[in-house]
């Protein structure tokens, strides 16, 4: 597999993306390339300052405004990237991990890719033996989710896939039969899929769905229980609260990650096994054809991206994956200006 550049560590070199924060906590991130400066109101720096420092560092631009120097994180990239869809926010990728079981040199299929934040997280945790099948309906965000992936590992990755097309209709054709470790399904109407994703997971492997609103998470239990093929299905939410520590001043942040999606999990049955009948006391579980109307795609809704916007961000991540596919042995001989701003921040 191609050695991710978003891995490496030791000193800043030639293709490293290096996060700046300047004074007021403002944050930059620039591409390293011999010869290039990162341009502000109150200066100039040389990325030649930082090439070769080690990760930590604290440089000065030419007039003497302090800098710290950092790899970002990949929750700092992938909250900074650019966007074709909505993204999979850090505390659900980090659930979707742990409760998905994903582990190193696991097959597992992904739908749909999005901007590829959840792609860069499952990449990671199946290692270099791994392999990620992700699939897309729409060729603008899979350009997206690819530029992106680029810019963060310096290259194509050697193990991951991507396949435009509707995953009942595809998956079949890509992956054998009982050969998948996991699913992860991040659409808008996982039960179409049920059945092709039955096919192609493993006795034991794990189904989660990622999917935003309550009514498309009944929807998908039904499902998954009328199948009779799989564990009774778990669902969860993840809210994050951060807090404020200075001192004796000690107090939740006034602002929260809260609801961003639930998480539905369950396990694929042997072939022809029957779980137990659970004793629940009773309730009501019977549903109108009103009921299933509501669950609709239609009905749901869905949140899109004006073409100019995409074509914009299609643009921005191929523009930063050609500049992060620099090897260390390359030589950049133009001294243009090459400034990448990361979008939580503003020029100091």
């Amino acid at each position: 597999m191609t050695a991710s550049r978003g891995e490496q560590s030791g000193p800043f070199r030639v293709g490293d993306r290096v996060q700046l924060t300047g004074p007021k906590g403002r944050l930059h991130t620039i591409t390293l390339q011999p010869g290039a400066h990162f341009h502000s109101h109150k200066g100039l720096l040389a990325h030649d300052d930082l090439i070769g420092r080690p990760d930590g560092s604290v440089v000065a631009n030419q007039a003497g405004i302090e800098y710290l120097a950092l790899r970002p994180l990949l929750t700092d990239f992938v909250m900074s990237m650019p966007r074709g869809a909505a993204i999979v926010y850090p505390k659900d990728a980090a659930q979707i991990l742990a409760q998905a079981d994903i582990f190193p040199g696991a097959r597992v299929v992904e739908a749909g890719v999005g901007s590829g934040a959840l792609s860069l997280w499952l990449l990671r945790a199946i290692g270099a033996e791994g392999h990620l099948y992700s699939f897309e309906r729409r060729e603008d965000f899979a350009s997206v989710a690819r530029g992106n992936v680029a810019t963060f590992h310096g290259a194509d990755p050697e193990n991951w896939s991507v396949t435009l097309g509707d995953l009942a209709e595809v998956l079949p054709d890509t992956v054998a039969e009982a050969s998948v470790d996991r699913v992860v399904l991040d659409m808008l109407a996982p039960w179409e899929c049920l059945d092709a994703v039955s096919v192609a997971l493993k006795p034991g492997g794990v189904l989660l769905c990622y999917i935003a609103t309550a009514t498309q998470l009944s929807r998908v239990a039904e499902a998954i229980r009328a199948m009779g093929e799989y564990t009774e299905p778990a669902s969860s939410e993840t809210m994050v609260r951060g807090w404020h520590v200075q001192g004796l001043a000690v107090r939740p942040d006034h602002r929260m990650i809260a609801h961003t999606g639930f998480l539905i999990t369950a396990r694929r049955l042997a072939p022809d096994t029957v779980l137990p009948e659970l004793k629940r006391r009773p309730s009501k579980t019977e549903f109108s054809d009103e009921d299933v109307e509501a669950w609709t795609p239609g009905a749901l809704g869905e949140r899109s991206v004006s073409d100019k916007s995409l074509r914009k961000r299609v643009r921005q991540a191929d523009a930063a994956a050609s500049r992060s596919r620099v090897t260390d042995t390359e030589r950049v001989t133009d001294t243009e200006r090459v400034t990448d701003t990361d979008p939580r921040g503003e020029a100091e």
